[in-house]
């Protein structure tokens, strides 16, 4: 398990990172949001001991992370750090061998894993050949290819199509259920939602929101609900303390000024038909996004 604690980062006089906090755990996809600027990118950067943190501390596993630990974890940075004029397989495979394996066993990982991010075709193209896309999978191959046991991508799915994303979610999902501690960064925020079983919500360099993905859309939820019923729907106008923000017939979503309203306006339903279903609503991730950065 990683773990920041009370990381802060000043260039000058301008704080960038202000008590950061938060866990990455393992067996589990962790997403890290937030607009430009916010702090992302440095916060991985001190992670990766690229930066040098002004206060705070990195731990793996209850113990400072070192240079011996940091060559468990892969990388992929936003910006490009592939070599255009080399072949896709030779590029992955070099990245093995920085890591110790043989050129044999660099050649099988790398081809493997390429195959595995559906680029199997692709092997003998140079880099510079590839679509944006394709290079985004290469560089997340050579982040993976060393087996790593912490995962720091940022912006992984950049530049990829619907189908290329799914490849990518997959190969993380994988890696996650291995056991894999994974962390990367989004502006995609429907991905996020969709894969993360962590969310950190970062800006102006302060942890907004951090937890299960169901712990905080139970947090922020709001006093919204939503009724279905085979009856029409429209005494719900008029039913004390409800505000009607939906409607279609015997579907109504609404907001109750307190719990106690919502409870009646769903025994008034049952007075008028059958309800088959009644419910909260849970706020999506940009909801949330957009209520704790205010």
């Amino acid at each position: 398990m990683l773990q920041l604690s009370g990381i802060s980062k000043n260039y000058g006089t301008r704080q960038v990172l202000n008590d950061v906090s938060f866990t990455v755990a393992n067996n589990r996809l962790t997403g890290f949001v937030g607009g430009n600027g916010a702090g992302k990118t440095t916060t991985m950067r001190i992670i990766l001991g690229v930066l040098t943190a002004d206060g705070g501390s990195v731990t793996i596993d209850g113990e400072p992370v070192q240079t011996t630990q940091r060559r468990r974890f892969g990388y992929m940075p936003e910006e490009r750090g592939l070599y255009p004029k080399m072949g896709v397989l030779d590029q992955v495979a070099y990245f093995a061998r920085l890591h110790g394996y043989t050129k044999r066993d660099a050649v099988q990982k790398a081809t493997a894993l390429l195959e595995e991010l559906s680029l199997g075709e692709r092997l003998t193209d140079k880099i510079e050949s590839l679509s944006l896309g394709n290079q985004q999978r290469v560089q997340i191959a050579a982040s993976l290819v060393h087996d790593p046991e912490v995962l720091i991508l940022d912006e992984p799915f950049s530049g990829l199509d619907p189908i290329a994303v799914d490849t990518v979610a997959q190969v993380l999902q994988s890696r996650a259920a291995q056991g894999v501690s994974v962390l990367f960064s989004s502006h995609q925020l429907d991905v996020v939602e969709r894969l993360c079983d962590d969310l950190v919500i970062i800006a102006g360099g302060h942890i907004r929101a951090a937890g299960s993905r169901d712990a905080l859309r139970e947090q922020y939820a709001s006093n919204q609900y939503e009724l279905v019923s085979t009856a029409d729907t429209g005494w719900l106008r008029t039913q004390p303390g409800i505000q009607v923000t939906a409607f279609d017939g015997g579907n109504a979503q609404f907001i109750a000024d307190q719990p106690a309203a919502a409870h009646a306006a769903l025994r008034t339903a049952l007075t008028h038909g059958e309800v088959t279903s009644f419910s909260p609503l849970r706020p999506t991730l940009a909801q949330i996004f957009k209520e704790v950065i205010q």
